[in-house]
């Protein structure tokens, strides 16, 4: 089932930092609401979701290497102090085949519980996935490092996060 997008916002990204400045923007001003919030994070491969995950990681006080999820499937992280300590999975369901291997790996109960849920290539687990809060899609530009990015709120929580 589709929720209604509630509101929407664009980004123009000319270069990581930008991207970075985005990612912390919404770890600092949403830091509250995002020890709650599902965050599905779309676009082709190379796009930057994990870069974006990374800074937003990063805004919220984790430190070390964010490294991409892909082959472990998720990453547990703990936000820092100064952002309320919740946990955080991040989750990359690329490899993927078939939705029924999100029920199959119990992820179900990662997200029966608190904490912010980041997931790159939510799609391959559809129909599976609890509604998402916020939609983000990034999309390259021109074979540069320039990015298009568009947020859409789909619930309350959502709506808090907004760039």
């Amino acid at each position: 089932m589709e929720s209604s997008i509630l509101e929407t916002r664009h980004a123009s990204w000319p270069d990581e930092d930008a991207c970075a400045d985005t990612a912390r923007a919404i770890a600092e001003a949403g830091h509250h609401a995002l020890r709650d919030a599902f965050i599905e994070l779309h676009g082709p491969l190379g796009a930057g979701k994990t870069t974006f995950a990374r800074h937003l990681l990063h805004g919220l006080g984790v430190g070390g290497a964010i490294k991409s999820p892909t082959y472990s499937l998720m990453e547990p992280y703990q936000a820092g102090t100064a952002a309320g300590g919740f946990d955080i999975a991040h989750f990359d369901f690329y490899r993927f085949d078939d939705p029924e291997e999100w029920e199959d790996a119990g992820f179900r109960e990662v997200f029966a519980n608190p904490g912010l849920k980041l997931v790159e290539w939510p799609e391959k687990a559809a129909g599976l996935l609890p509604a998402c809060d916020l939609r983000v899609s990034i999309t390259p530009r021109d074979g540069s490092d320039a990015r298009a990015a568009r947020f859409d709120a789909l619930s309350a929580t959502g709506r808090e996060l907004l760039p």
